[in-house]
């Protein structure tokens, strides 16, 4: 009996040394769990990373090339397809503008890793502290891999991705890089990225050029781009950029005296200019740009021949003289430099450029004919018949009813009747008039039929001009031009104009009676006195038919400048109006 109860307990004994306790179990199941769920965390990560964008793709994303168009005195006037500001780096920084950005940011930005640990830390226990989320603690990598590829979206899933990024970034750029990344990509302003575009439409001047305050109040729009708006609002701004500049004493970056003068700096930002007064402008500009260098995929600087002073004058004027009709005046030297063009009242309304548009003359067009005239021998004292005139089915009358009989051929073009240039025709011949209009840019254009001359087939506001511009050219022909070099960001030159040497189109004793017959339109009794003012040299008024279009050409000084208004429509104005008087108005306006 005892043997086999000392065999039982032998046998009892070797099975409780064969099964593990419980504690050992559990132990072993929370081994296995641990590694499932690494296994599972592993499996989650590489799925996530799967799921990325191409990193270097984005890193090189193509966007469209900017186009920066530059004035006659080359200031930036407005800039086309920029989505991001220019490049900079903390190399090429004043070093206070990355430093106000560091500061609030990232204080030990140049000391961490990819994540901050010490500053996760922190902002958790504020958080905890606040009962709510009153801090972060993302380090300026992060955000850099945030702003470059991820989505705004709050996801376990993108956070993850965020930090598998900013490990990537930093194994691939330096410290400098890295933040030379996050102020070119950071988005503050409409759409726009960059500390660059922040600085050119909150204060008008480059990051380059940013004082210490400014720079502060830059980076206090990190936080919350709209919400720390110097332009939206302003109070809240300010006070954020107070603290930036006490990080920045803190820190070491600036003396406790330069911050004073930098807080005493602190103001709200002025909005920069509406750059829709220029938009047709450099709409046209553009499509010269394409004609002359064809295709580009890379940013450039167009130099123009803009008069930024005359165009925001002309954009000023306009609108409320026309209303409620429409309008478009184009100012060029007599060497053919645009220096204005305004297609419209309102861009944002209608981007039509009315500049271009074809329209019927008037009798803006008389000066070719009567050019014909004074080449075949005519002077301004020479006497012309004015009386009833009909060719076939046409037979016009003057605008006022009346004709004068036997008048100089100076009073016939200051009065502007319509029988005077259509028996001219008669005697030189259509084609006469029809070639002077092709020896000054415009006679490929025109109808072969006696209603051209007096207006009645269409030209753009730009070409009539250009008729004029050549006048006052002393009878030299003239090409309009608008750029006079295209560069890339760097200044190597990509286009200059090379301008031919003119060609003589009028004799000078043409061109001599020709500036006494326009003289006398302006004068007293002319119809387009309203016109004058000190420097007016003269001009020409033009009416079309039931006054569809009213327009007025002048010269002042050195710069001839065209008026067109009417309506979009070709529906018949105010019978009122002329290119005598509205026309003629704006002009006086824009000069006097």
């Amino acid at each position: 009996m005892a043997q086999r109860t000392t065999n039982g307990n032998l046998r009892r004994n070797k099975d409780q040394r064969a099964r593990p306790s419980w504690g050992l179990r559990i132990f072993v199941w929370c081994v296995d769990l641990f590694m499932l769920a690494l296994v599972g965390v592993a499996i989650y990560v590489v799925v996530i990373f799967l799921q990325m964008p191409s990193l270097d793709a984005i890193l090189h994303e193509t966007r469209p090339a900017a186009v920066i168009f530059m004035d006659a005195n080359g200031d930036e006037i407005r800039a086309s397809n920029r989505i991001m500001g220019a490049p900079v780096s903390v190399e090429t920084l004043p070093p206070h503008v990355w430093q106000a950005i560091v500061a609030i940011e990232d204080k030990r930005f140049f000391e961490h890793g990819p994540i901050d640990i010490r500053g996760i830390a922190r902002a958790m226990v504020s958080n905890l502290i606040h009962g709510r989320l009153a801090a972060g603690g993302s380090s300026i990598t992060q955000q850099t891999a945030k702003n470059i590829f991820l989505s705004r979206e709050k996801k376990i899933s993108r956070k993850v991705q965020e930090l598998i990024l900013s490990y990537w970034l930093e194994n691939r750029f330096t410290k400098n890089q890295v933040l030379d990344l996050y102020m070119n990509r950071v988005s503050l302003v409409g759409g726009m990225r960059g500390i660059d575009a922040a600085a050119r439409v909150m204060f008008q001047t480059s990051a380059n050029n940013l004082s210490i305050a400014q720079a502060a109040q830059i980076a206090a729009m990190l936080k919350a781009p709209t919400t720390y708006s110097p332009l939206a609002n302003p109070d809240k701004n300010i006070a954020r950029a107070r603290i930036i500049l006490q990080e920045m004493v803190r820190q070491g970056y600036i003396t406790l005296n330069q911050a004073r003068v930098a807080a005493r700096a602190l103001a709200p930002a002025t909005p920069a200019q509406n750059t829709n007064i220029y938009r047709y402008w450099t709409d046209f500009v553009l499509e010269e740009v394409k004609s002359t260098i064809g295709t580009f995929d890379s940013d450039m600087y167009v130099y123009t021949t803009l008069d930024m002073k005359l165009q925001d004058k002309i954009a000023d004027i306009l609108p409320a003289r026309v209303e409620p009709y429409q309008g478009a005046v184009v100012a060029m030297t007599t060497d053919g430099a645009v220096r204005a063009m305004v297609g419209g009242t309102d861009y944002q309304a209608s981007q039509f450029n009315r500049a271009l548009a074809l329209r019927q003359p008037g009798s803006s067009f008389k000066p070719v004919v009567y050019l014909v005239a004074l080449e075949n021998g005519m002077m301004p004292e020479s006497y012309v018949n004015d009386s009833p005139f009909a060719i076939g089915d046409y037979s016009p009358q003057n605008y006022n009813k009346r004709y004068y009989g036997d008048i100089t051929l100076a009073t016939a073009f200051a009065k502007s009747v319509n029988s005077v240039p259509l028996k001219l025709t008669e005697t030189y011949g259509i084609d006469s008039v029809l070639d002077m209009a092709a020896r000054l840019g415009v006679g490929n254009k025109l109808r072969r039929e006696y209603s051209t001359v007096l207006g009645a087939s269409e030209i753009s506001l730009l070409d009539l001009t250009k008729i004029y511009a050549v006048i006052w050219n002393n009878g030299q022909s003239v090409r309009p031009y608008t750029i006079t070099k295209i560069t890339d960001p760097y200044g190597n030159i990509i286009y200059e104009r090379n301008p031919s040497e003119p060609m003589q189109i009028l004799m000078p004793q043409t061109v001599d009676y020709m500036t006494q017959l326009l003289a006398d339109v302006v004068a007293p009794g002319g119809t387009g006195h309203r016109a004058a003012a000190p420097g007016v040299l003269g001009g020409k008024t033009g009416t079309s038919n039931n006054n569809r279009d009213a327009w007025f050409v002048g010269a002042w000084r050195d710069l001839i400048i065209g008026v067109w208004m009417g309506n979009d429509d070709f529906t018949p104005m105010s019978s009122k109006i002329t290119g005598g008087t509205i026309p003629a108005t704006i002009f006086h306006d824009i000069v006097k």
